[in-house]
């Protein structure tokens, strides 16, 4: 009888405090402390509501139920959603606040505290000069915001984040576009583009091809580069049953995360939550960025075995030979070197994936974001289509997302690599054709500010400013701008760091769950939800939707013709335009009727035939990774004999979405503040530092003292630290085809002080 592959002992021994398995009965802890909180009525009454979830992309509610997933499971609720409801539901920010408290004062607050500020309930301007925000009035605003809009269309843009609805993504690109720029940045720049960017060239599309309900029919998954116990919790219950069917579960990951490792879930109070339930069934730690190099070796090793399903490839892929081909080239010397996994692990990896008759493949930001993001999502690709596994149900590409609607604004166009059978659309619409420059994604929008060539930006949520890396950068960029106007429900350090050249204007938006009319969002797995009206605690207060604010200023700057813009304040008629506009989403136009929420058309694909002009998958060779990283002296140190150079990860805590900061601490990984290092204890004795000694981390932008060591179950010459604080200290390289900035792979050197 074949058993598992037990996932291998850490690296090193984590802290004695830190949990045995991931999730488990702290979930409770946290429900029950919230539940019984004053807050508690509200939370509950949220959470039952129909709208869809507002933190990961996997997601719940809408019509089926606010704790339901788009197959009909209950319980499917996640401390994730509880943190973001309740961090949306705190009473409103002082109208005395801003009054007392200066620009200087903001700008020292962390994400924790900016968040915890409460919510936005009226608008603010900061003037050229001036030490305070101040109210302004919805007059003053739009006659800002319309000037502003009236210059030259190159130099205005947006950038944009997945908290907003698929009606106000529709109307942000379409009235970008008929004001004649292309310059719609998206927080998803710098994150999963590299996944569009590979699977767009590969199959012909740039989302999931597998939905929830192929999911479940795979007899394997193999998950890299994602910490799912923190970031998209949902997926955990889903990974729990397959190992329960005796599926197999592969987890690549240069951290050893408890909650891949093991993992109790709310979902099964009985069977998971207080014993944990097994999750991986082998556990990968490769060198941060060597993934091409492993997959690689994992393809060598299913050759070898004779594992390759060449029929397949024969028929219904191109370029196949140069694939095995380079894989049979390449030395184990060489693959093992490069990405530090022994080449039996390697091998075991391949003979579960090669012997098993459906596999997934997911992946998050530890695949993306890097110099060579896109090559290692045609690595894992590749390794799918030589076994077989596309084009049937129970396998496939799965990237996992982790905001709640990033992928519906890409969807709606908010994209600078706008698909022609929407460009074509928008030509019909517009009655004229779209000649579109080549736009800025967000790290290009930053470099064009930097360079005095943007004069008006508006950000449709998300924080531009601490998402960015090189935080100095950000800021002088920005402080170039003439005005910039941010729409959002809360708080955080991009207001206070993120200050136009004259005008910087915060507009308080509705959220999701708080809509006067029904919005609809995308999962991650290509479902729409439909979420229903609701209402706002936040009395008395001053606040729009984003559907409100955009139409009002398109009708100023664009007055009616083509686009009567002031029927666009009507959701049920964007939705019109969208089902006649964006591929796959024409049910959307009668959702106002039938109430059915829907998985998009054309994209889960369950037949080997692909959206390229040949109907075949198109197969990319893929370099391997030059790994290598400075020496101590080259960062200028006093004492180079003393410092460690090692590839810096950045990453969110346990309590955290996206740039928000639920909890300071980590328990999980034993971390107890945020200013935190967490590497190998063999690395840190290297240079005679010892567990929660202090030490200064230095990149190439900046440095950060007073770090704690914290000894964790992280590869040798890796460490990780906490996004966006560590952002100070460096300035990320680039993948150049996506723009998608290499934060999983950044140089530091580590020294004592």
């Amino acid at each position: 009888m074949e058993t598992d592959p037990q996932p291998k002992p850490p690296f090193n021994e984590t802290n004695e405090d830190t949990p045995a398995i991931g999730g488990g009965l702290p979930v409770i802890e946290f429900w029950a402390e919230q539940t019984l909180s004053p807050q508690g009525p509200k939370l509950w009454k949220t959470l039952l509501h129909k709208s869809a979830c507002l933190s990961c992309s996997w997601g719940t509610g809408g019509q089926k139920g606010g704790f339901t997933n788009e197959e009909g499971e209950k319980l499917q609720r996640c401390m994730k959603s509880v943190e973001a409801i309740t961090a949306e539901i705190q009473p409103g920010v002082s109208t005395h606040f801003f009054d007392t408290n200066p620009i200087a004062r903001l700008r020292q607050l962390s994400s924790y505290e900016a968040d915890r500020l409460g919510r936005l309930s009226f608008p603010v301007i900061l003037r050229a000069g001036s030490s305070h925000y101040e109210r302004i009035s919805w007059d003053e605003i739009y006659a800002i915001a319309t000037a502003a809009f009236q210059k030259d269309p190159e130099r205005v843009a947006s950038y944009s984040s997945g908290r907003g609805c698929n009606e106000a993504a529709f109307i942000l690109q379409l009235m970008m576009r008929t004001l004649g720029s292309n310059n719609l940045a998206d927080c998803s720049d710098l994150c999963h583009a590299p996944s569009t960017t590979a699977l767009d060239a590969m199959f012909g599309t740039k989302t999931s091809i597998v939905s929830l309900e192929n999911l479940k029919e795979a007899d394997c998954v193999v998950l890299a580069g994602a910490n799912s116990p923190s970031n998209h919790p949902r997926l955990m219950n889903e990974l729990i049953k397959l190992r329960e069917k005796g599926a197999k579960i592969i987890i690549i990951n240069p951290m050893m995360e408890i909650g891949l490792v093991k993992f109790g879930s709310p979902a099964f109070p009985v069977k998971s939550l207080i014993p944990g339930s097994d999750i991986a069934s082998l556990y990968l730690q490769p060198i941060p960025g060597s993934d091409v190099a492993l997959f690689m070796g994992i393809q060598k090793a299913l050759i070898a075995q004779g594992l390759v399903d060449r029929a397949f490839l024969q028929t219904h892929t191109e370029n196949w030979e140069e694939i095995l081909a380079q894989a049979e080239q390449v030395d184990w010397e060489t693959i093992t070197a490069t990405c530090g996994v022994c080449r039996a692990e390697i091998e075991t990896a391949a003979t579960i994936i090669g012997r098993s008759q459906r596999v997934v493949f997911g992946w998050a930001m530890g695949i993306t974001q890097q110099t060579n993001g896109v090559d290692n999502v045609y690595s894992i690709a590749n390794t799918a289509l030589i076994t077989g596994n596309a084009g049937k149900v129970g396998a496939g590409l799965m990237p996992v997302r982790g905001h709640s609607n990033v992928q519906g604004f890409g969807s709606m166009g908010v994209t600078v690599k706008l698909k022609a059978e929407i460009k074509q659309a928008l030509e019909r619409l517009l009655g004229r054709a779209l000649t579109l420059p080549k736009g800025y994604h967000t790290r290009d929008l930053i470099e064009a500010a930097d360079a005095d060539k943007v004069d008006t930006l508006l950000c449709v949520g998300g924080n531009l400013y601490g998402a960015n890396p090189n935080s100095a950068q950000a800021k002088r960029a920005l402080s170039k701008i003439d005005t910039i106007i941010y729409l959002a429900t809360k708080p955080n350090i991009g207001h206070f760091n993120g200050l136009a050249k004259t005008n910087t204007i915060i507009i308080p938006v509705l959220n999701r769950f708080e809509h006067p009319y029904k919005t609809t969002v995308e999962s991650g797995n290509n479902f729409v939800r439909f979420n229903d009206t609701g209402e706002t605690h936040l009395k008395g207060g001053d606040l729009v939707t984003e559907v409100e604010f955009l139409t009002t200023l398109a009708d100023r700057v664009l007055g009616e013709h083509p686009i009567a813009w002031r029927k666009l304040a009507d959701p049920r008629y964007v939705r019109q335009l969208i089902a006649t506009t964006i591929p796959g989403y024409e049910k959307i136009g009668a959702i106002d009727e039938t109430n059915e929420e829907f998985t998009i058309s054309g994209r889960i694909v369950t037949t080997p035939h692909f959206k390229t002009p040949s109907g075949k998958a198109k197969m990319f060779a893929t370099p391997l990774p030059v790994l290598t990283l400075p020496k101590p002296e080259d960062f200028g140190i006093d004492r180079p004999d003393r410092g460690l150079v090692l590839a810096l990860m950045t990453g969110r805590s346990y309590s955290q979405h996206n740039t928000v900061v639920y909890k300071i601490g980590d328990k999980y990984r034993g971390m107890p503040h945020r200013n935190c290092i967490l590497v190998n204890r063999l690395d840190a004795e290297k240079i005679g530092v010892a567990a929660h000694d202090r030490v200064t981390v230095q990149g190439d932008a900046g440095k950060l003292d007073e770090v704690e060591v914290i000894y964790g179950s992280v590869r040798e010459g890796a460490a990780l630290m906490f996004y966006p604080e560590v952002n100070v200290i460096f300035t990320a390289q680039t993948e150049t085809r996506s723009g998608t900035p290499a934060y999983k792979r950044v140089p530091v050197v580590i020294y004592s002080p």
